[in-house]
């Protein structure tokens, strides 16, 4: 039986690959779903008994109404990074890359697969964060559609980013620096625990050059009706930098550029 295509495009190998990123991550979802929604709980609680009482409002509303979206749009963020930059990595170093690389599966068809699987796990944990959000918490939804597009975008943009990371790295302590040195501080300093108008001047600027700053404020917007910046500027830059990564992926998977020997 011949594959399945829509046009040139091969759709069965590209929805068995997505679906074999899901079940992967699914099959341990201990480690990869619960984990993230444990730390980020963790995260709400320290910062609601620590410092809820005293902060006051921000921006109009409750602290620990303040911090949910950005704690939901920064678990997205690291999970829809590790599991494709996770899921390349094992494979090159597992020695079974060649079992991704010998189907009949274009570079765009390889990167539609791995993208969906990340996109898979950033918006399961966002649903169920959101869940207890709107329910325990309760933030409310103010423009629900401007949510679910920056989950989204924050989904596809951290997707091809692990990607990259992925095909770079060739050992797990490389992944480890990358993800110490980059991907964590620029969550953690992107306004998910602060307004970025209360830093000074020079580093509010700075802020802007932060993509990750888009995708939280376009949340904290999405779920609470206000923001630093405008959704719309967010939502234009977060889309820039996902296309311009998703160029780069697609052409190092056209080369195979650190994934064949």
């Amino acid at each position: 039986m011949g594959v399945r295509r829509f046009g040139r495009w091969n759709a069965r190998g590209t929805i068995t690959l997505a679906e074999r990123e899901c079940r992967r991550f699914l099959s341990i979802w201990s480690q990869t779903v619960l984990g993230p929604l444990i730390n980020a709980g963790l995260f709400l609680a320290v910062f609601a008994i620590a410092i809820g009482p005293t902060r006051g409002d921000v921006m109009g509303v409750p602290f620990v109404q303040f911090i949910a979206p950005g704690l939901l749009m920064m678990t997205v963020i690291q999970n829809a990074f590790a599991n494709t930059s996770s899921s390349l990595l094992a494979a090159k170093v597992q020695g079974n890359i060649v079992d991704t690389l010998m189907p009949p599966l274009s570079p765009l068809e390889l990167l539609a697969g791995y993208l969906a699987g990340g996109l898979a796990r950033g918006a399961l944990v966002a649903m169920v964060i959101g869940f207890v959000m709107v329910t325990v918490i309760g933030t409310g939804l103010a423009h629900p559609w401007w949510l679910l597009l920056f989950i989204v975008l924050g989904g596809a943009m951290m997707g091809a980013l692990g990607l990259l990371a992925g095909i770079v790295a060739n050992k797990f302590d490389q992944m480890s620096a990358i993800t110490n040195f980059i991907i964590t501080p620029l969550s953690f300093l992107s306004g998910t625990f602060y307004s970025i108008e209360a830093l000074p001047p020079p580093l509010v600027s700075l802020s802007h050059l932060n993509p990750f700053f888009y995708l939280i404020d376009g949340a904290r917007y999405g779920t609470l009706g206000t923001s630093d910046a405008s959704p719309v500027l967010g939502a234009l830059v977060s889309v820039g930098v996902t296309a311009a990564l998703m160029a780069v992926g697609w052409r190092w998977l056209a080369r195979g550029y650190r994934l064949k020997g």
